[in-house]
């Protein structure tokens, strides 16, 4: 059986302050046919919320456990780093493999994200069709390649 067909749906959580950067992300991962669910939220305060149902997501406001983070570093409230060290510290959170998709290039940067306990830093692209392409093998390596845990944990 050809891998694409054992392929199972996973749920991407993508925590950009950019609603551009998220609409193109969706976009991105549709004209990739990346199998997933994408919810996005805005800041690693909203980030935290989520994943633990409170504020907003206390409510019965839809959260599944994500498979998979998309986390950007620099957004307003709580940033990308300060996210990524809670969530890692967090036992109930710490197995959820975090990708680092930013703008910084700052060797910096990437050290303190991997030494915090990221899977992967990347630059975002700067063009659309360049943004496809990073949908189309993340989706690759993430569904068709990498086992995740189970993420009925709800």
């Amino acid at each position: 059986m050809p891998l694409s067909q054992q392929a199972k749906p996973i749920t991407i959580l993508m925590a950009d302050d950019d609603e551009d950067d998220r609409l193109l992300t969706q976009d991105a991962l549709t004209e990739s046919r990346v199998l997933n669910s994408l919810y996005c939220v805005k800041d690693g305060v909203e980030l935290l919320e989520y994943l633990r149902k409170q504020g907003k997501y206390a409510n019965g406001e839809p959260c599944p456990r994500p498979s998979l983070i998309l986390l950007d570093l620099n957004m307003p409230r709580m940033d990308g780093r300060e996210a990524l060290e809670n969530i890692k510290s967090d036992p109930e959170l710490r197995s959820i493999p975090i990708v680092i998709l930013t703008t910084s290039k700052q060797e910096e940067d990437m050290l303190r994200g991997y030494n915090l306990g990221a899977a992967s830093y990347i630059t975002k692209p700067v063009d659309f069709a360049g943004l496809v392409d990073l949908m189309r093998t993340l989706g690759r390596y993430w569904v068709e390649f990498v086992e995740l845990p189970s993420s009925d944990h709800d």
